[in-house]
């Protein structure tokens, strides 16, 4: 499964502490080129895993961290466990629990009471995922599959996120940053157009 958006996950790759990088798994790895690969066939199984049975409930923390482990667990020690160190997105480290429950008390309560339709409930909580930034990479990877799963569990469909009728991966990325940048301003309509493929030069500045 390509993912067009992968280089506009953490501002293309955040770069991460010694610490982290000494987590690496594969010996055999010494490229950037070879651990996106790594990664991309990890994500892929867990993609498959996430959508072979019911999971429950993914808008639970518990579920939420069983995801990211899933999908980076043949690569980083770190996969799954909430991030220690600052980053130029995100909320302070010891803010990350207290802004995940945060958000899974919004969600549920959206949902419980019908606050937006499932496709803006399961985008919101994509963009609030990505803004809280919880793991120290990857999390715009797992905040797209949190909201496919969210998606799919609400009676909906899997999100395309740029890859229908996709021309240029770069131009992709810019518009969901854009999007993105937009949902910070508190105008979710870009990403909610953007993650059901609409046209993509709508959305790049």
């Amino acid at each position: 499964m390509s993912d067009p958006l992968f280089e506009a996950d953490d501002a293309a790759n955040t770069p991460l502490t010694p610490a982290e990088r000494d987590d690496l798994i594969p010996t055999y790895i010494t490229t950037r080129a070879e651990l996106n690969e790594a990664e991309q066939e990890n994500i892929s199984e867990a993609d498959q895993w996430a959508f072979a049975r019911k999971r429950g409930d993914i808008v639970a923390p518990a579920l939420l961290m069983a995801l990211h482990r899933r999908m980076f667990r043949k690569d980083w020690r770190w996969a799954g466990t909430v991030r220690k160190s600052e980053r130029n997105i995100g909320v302070a480290p010891h803010r990350v629990e207290v802004e995940l429950h945060t958000l899974i008390g919004d969600v549920r309560y959206w949902i419980a009471h019908k606050t937006y339709l499932p496709d803006e409930i399961a985008v919101r909580f994509h963009h609030r995922l990505v803004a809280i930034h919880p793991f120290p990479n990857g999390n715009g990877r797992h905040a797209r599959l949190a909201a496919d799963l969210l998606s799919v569990q609400l009676g909906g469909t899997r999100f395309s996120w740029g890859r229908r009728d996709l021309v240029e991966a770069a131009e992709t990325r810019r518009a969901y940053v854009a999007a993105l940048q937009a949902a910070d301003r508190h105008d979710i309509m870009p990403l909610l157009a953007f993650a059901r493929g609409q046209a993509i030069a709508e959305f790049a500045p």
